[in-house]
């Protein structure tokens, strides 16, 4: 029997089904269930929506508009139903229909709009925003392939297009009456009238840039934001004049040329066309982001520019936004005429800048020659820019030439620093651990510290608890909230009550429980689509990230081998068995992480198939991940692996999901790892490896150390063997040499760049570790239940408040 409120959505559901497609609930298939249960959960989202956006109107509240390329929001109907609590009551609707909800929900796919972690940290920020009832828009590209679905080939990882948008979005709402006109390329000529100058386009071609928006909405709170999504449109659908000239090519070429723009996520740029592809995608998104802001803002105020920064905050999430600064003071100056002095001001209190990494290929530069292109006036723009901050810094720094030319936008060899534009031009910079922000004011950043220390803060990342347990793991959710009730939802610090619970052995048995069955449900999972049986009472060991060198995969696999070689030795040894899994895409031009996919899976071959190894390991290489395969792998890990090289991973935010849902973490002491171990004790983890500043010396003392360790070191220098000989590949033993000779000789004199030779014994005594504290079942689970317990500084709420305490200074709604 239905109550009132679940026989209202019944109808709903019903109704849409009749008005959209013609079906009845009978004949209607599971993708028409999914849409009309969406379009249903839409309604009642833009009832909300429509009352939101009316007080924040009324109250002329300020508003974030927060830009970053990617928003990996994964599946919008489960969160969406789950922050709306709606969650049981269509579980009742569709247990009345007679089917399971979960197979509905299957048919939604991931929205292509994100790569890693600073898509999955955007889309957790946005969450939160709207939980927390601050007024915030999220702004990127509606990428029509997303990055690219990957299919593991002969071990090979092959790229396939990601057509996510095939069956349509039904979660995003066209503006196409809000398109705005973008130029790029030709010349810009300066007029000067009456000593006001103005700027003349000759030559440009111009893209539309139209709307979509997603409404996002938080959990069990008023405001609904919304993430904008731009799609890259020609002024012209044909030029009739080429086809009727039979130029079938030409005809189209304009408007192939336009929406190529928000084809592809992050398209390669081994190659000048690539290069110049991505700078238009960054400028189109903020050129679009940044006309729709000044607009509404003139809309609501007028030419009040006074009050600018008091109503208006714009966060840069990484360098791929940066030209935001100089978009913005571009179009107040020759849209709205204000001065430069007037201009900059306004810019430099309204941008805000995070930095996410301190590698030093992802701080980006451009050539002038394809800068100045592309963007003639812009680049006018940051020659200013530069020419003012280097008159600055020869009055702080005199004579100083290395380190003015390191701190300038534009340096001696004609590349444009994004990085150094922000940290010129922004009011506040964050890093986003405390490990992470040291590194930046004391190294890589230390001369713009110096300057103004007033502008640099610290912000540990978190990530949202309704997807990342709530979501992902329901049974342990029903277990905590029975347990010390539900408050924790919306005040996460309240977890820590569940320390207390950490010896109860009725507790602890139904949390290792729920913890066996969702390791059921992810074994199954490899069943079907690895065709791989996996031992549930195994330690499922996980390393699931974007596939880096300096995320160490090598270290993972160099271990799996010694494993290996233990058991052919020794095969009465005692140790638990294990499952390793990968998941990881790699940069389709970045060979040398395919080259490590591929290695992961020939380890897989060899290790699976060797009978001698009886089951007791496997490893397991899950293709394409994505948000909703990570949902079924956290909620599974026993053993989280974090072992980035330390100083490298500038804080992450898997090592939080897996913390939450009772994994312990084997990791370097880097990024979040530090904080983690502070929150729940370094006792409760398994640190190991160099230290940030160990690992600076070792950069700086180049002394045949690596050389030493693999002569002397058997197990290692056998396992590294192992990759040149023809135990993996007997038909092309050669094909893994590279990633040999890059360990024991390095890239550019480096030997061992990323520490894995180095770091390799004290992370095999650390996996000991792990097998013997596993083998104590007791012992395992309090530390588990500890982890749960101790995750909730994590949360993106607990983040969220900190940026708007430091930064933003958003009133809640």
């Amino acid at each position: 029997m239905l109550t009132e409120k679940q026989q209202k959505i019944y109808d709903e559901i019903t109704g849409k089904l009749m008005r959209h497609f013609g079906k009845t609930i009978e004949d209607a298939t599971e993708n028409m269930l999914y849409q009309a249960s969406a379009y249903t959960v839409r309604d009642e989202i833009m009832k909300k929506w429509r009352l939101s956006h009316d007080s924040v109107k009324q109250l002329g509240a300020k508003k974030l508009y927060y830009l970053s390329s990617e928003f990996l929001m994964g599946r919008l109907l489960s969160t969406n139903m789950l922050n709306l609590a709606l969650t049981d009551d269509f579980v009742k609707v569709f247990e009345h229909i007679g089917l399971d909800i979960s197979s509905v929900i299957e048919k939604e796919s991931d929205a292509g709009l994100g790569n890693g972690g600073l898509g999955r940290l955007a889309a957790c920020f946005i969450d939160s925003l709207s939980t927390l009832n601050l007024p915030a828009y999220g702004s990127t590209i509606r990428y029509e392939y997303g990055l690219f679905r990957q299919k593991i080939i002969d071990g090979y990882q092959l790229e396939q297009p990601d057509s996510w948008l095939e069956n349509g979005y039904v979660w995003e709402i066209a503006r196409p009456e809000e398109q705005i006109e973008i130029l790029f390329g030709g010349k810009v000529y300066t007029d000067n009238h009456d000593g006001r100058f103005s700027f003349r386009y000759e030559n440009s071609h111009t893209v539309l840039a139209v709307p979509y928006d997603v409404p996002v909405c938080g959990y069990n709170s008023k405001m609904i934001n919304k993430l904008r999504l731009w799609s890259a449109k020609a002024p012209s659908d044909l030029n009739m004049q080429f086809f009727n000239e039979g130029q079938y090519r030409r005809a189209v070429e304009e408007k192939d040329m336009a929406e190529v723009i928000s084809k592809v996520l992050y398209p390669e740029d081994n190659h000048n066309e690539g290069k110049r592809l991505r700078l238009r995608q960054q400028y189109f998104l903020v050129s679009a982001t940044i006309q729709w802001i000044v607009r509404d803002f003139k809309h609501a105020y007028g030419e009040n520019w006074d009050i600018f920064p008091e109503k208006i905050a714009i966060h840069i999430n990484d360098t791929h936004p940066a030209l935001a600064i100089c978009e913005l003071m571009r179009v107040l100056m020759d849209n709205e005429g204000l001065g430069w002095d007037k201009a900059w001001q306004i810019t430099q209190n309204t941008c805000a800048y995070t930095n996410h990494t301190v590698m030093s290929e992802a701080l980006e530069k451009w050539p002038t020659h394809v800068f100045e292109s592309l963007l003639p006036r812009i680049y006018m723009i940051v020659c200013e820019i530069n020419a003012r901050l280097l008159e600055k810094l020869n009055q702080s720094y005199p004579g100083d030439v290395a380190k003015i030319d390191y701190m300038a936008i534009i340096n001696k060899n004609a590349q444009i620093s994004m990085a150094n534009l922000c940290l010129a031009s922004c009011h506040a910079i964050n890093g986003v651990s405390k490990l992470h922000t040291d590194i930046l004011i004391n190294d890589i950043f230390a001369d713009y510290y110096r300057l103004d220390k007033s502008r640099f803060h610290a912000i540990t990342n978190g990530i949202t608890f309704r997807r990342w347990i709530m979501h992902a793991n329901p049974s342990l959710t029903k277990l905590i909230n029975e347990t010390i009730g539900d408050k924790w939802i919306d005040d996460a610090s309240a977890l820590c009550e569940l320390a207390n619970f950490s010896q109860d052995k009725a507790f602890c048995e139904k949390f290792a429980q729920i913890k066996l069955e969702n390791k059921k449900q992810l074994a199954q999972y490899i069943k079907e689509h690895n065709n791989i049986d996996v031992d549930i009472n195994s330690i499922f060991d996980i390393q699931a990230k974007r596939l880096h060198e300096y995320k160490r995969q090598l270290l993972n696999i160099l271990h799996i081998l010694h494993l290996y070689n233990c058991i052919i030795d020794n095969p009465s040894i005692q140790m638990p068995a294990r499952t390793f899994i990968f998941a990881a895409k790699a940069s389709p031009g970045y060979k040398r992480a395919k080259l490590i996919i591929k290695l992961i899976n020939s380890v897989a071959d060899l290790v699976n198939n060797d009978e001698r190894i009886g089951g007791r390991l496997k490893v397991v290489f899950i293709e394409n991940y994505s948000v909703t395969l990570a949902e079924k792998i956290v909620a599974a890990a026993d053993l989280s692996e974090q072992i980035s090289t330390a100083g490298k991973e500038a804080s992450g935010t898997g090592n939080m999901k897996f913390m939450l849902n009772g994994a312990l973490t084997i990791g370097t002491f880097d990024g979040a790892n530090i904080e983690m171990s502070e929150q729940v004790g370094r006792e409760n983890m398994f640190i190991f490896g160099l230290s940030a500043d160990e690992v600076a010396t070792r950069y700086r003392h180049q002394s045949g150390e690596v050389q030493t360790i693999y002569s002397t070191n058997l197990p290692l220098k056998r396992a590294l063997d192992m990759l040149i000989d023809s135990t993996l590949e007997p038909q092309h033993p050669q094909i893994f040499r590279e990633i040999y000779q890059s360990l024991l000789f390095g890239d550019y004199g480096i030997a061992d760049p990323y520490m894995v030779v180095r770091d390799f014994d004290a992370y095999v005594a650390a996996q000991i570790q792990v097998s013997r504290e596993f083998s104590d079942k007791e012992l395992w689970t309090k530390k588990a239940v500890l982890n749960t317990a101790h995750a909730g500084f994590f949360s993106s709420d607990r983040t969220i408040r900190e940026y708007n305490e430091k930064i933003w200074h958003l009133s809640p709604i």
